[in-house]
């Protein structure tokens, strides 16, 4: 096998920090694994400090999904550059970190959003767990029959997503028997040797 030939998988996470980040966290601990969170701005507040600081003293790589997770792509470059600028700024002043990668709330983009950021916009393989009528079986089968090498996967730690509680666990056992290692946003794109930042683009998969 090449260098780039190692199978690698990211799990993202969106719309925290909620009351089952947590849970996340244990799972990917108990598995030895990583994820990336994409947090909200407006849920980023002091008594999520200790969260977030699990989040990066396990490997974790936290990202920015907006401030309000309104529609962007309807805002004018002012108002786009302050839903970022305001994302970036609480989590820096909290856990001190600077974010790299983007997520549009409802993958929705417009040139106006990507003319006034600097961060790769990252879309994902869709668990479709925002869904609550999505069974936990068929978000494992969502995930484990259409990812690929170099895919980023796209789920949710929003509020009380239970069922992705269940299927987190046979989504990377799944993955781990296809023998795939886990890698964060920044992790998969640098060992697969891949510039993250091109113009106009929203990735799910580092091939892609």
């Amino acid at each position: 096998m090449g260098q780039n030939e190692e199978k690698l998988v990211a799990l993202t996470f969106d719309d925290g920090p909620s009351n089952i980040t947590e849970k996340v966290l244990d799972i990917l601990e108990e598995n030895g694994i990583v994820g990336t969170f994409f947090l909200i701005g407006n849920l980023v507040t002091a008594d999520k400090k200790a969260t977030m600081e699990r989040q990066l003293a396990l490997g974790c790589e936290i990202a920015n999904h907006s401030f309000t997770h309104s529609d962007m792509s309807k805002m004018s470059a002012e108002e786009i550059r302050e839903e970022i600028r305001r994302t970036s700024d609480v989590i820096r002043e909290l856990v001190n970190v600077e974010t790299k990668f983007f997520r549009p709330p409802y993958i929705l983009v417009s040139d106006t959003m990507y003319e006034n950021m600097d961060m790769p916009f990252i879309c994902g393989l869709d668990s479709t767990d925002w869904n609550p009528e999505t069974t936990a079986q068929e978000r494992v089968e969502r995930v484990v029959s259409n990812v690929k090498d170099g895919s980023l996967v796209l789920m949710h730690d929003l509020q009380d997503n239970e069922k992705t509680l269940q299927a987190l666990p046979v989504i990377i056992a799944e993955l781990k028997k296809q023998g795939y290692s886990f890698e964060t946003a920044s992790g998969i794109f640098e060992k697969k040797k891949v510039n993250p930042h091109v113009p106009k683009k929203m990735w799910s998969n580092v091939f892609d």
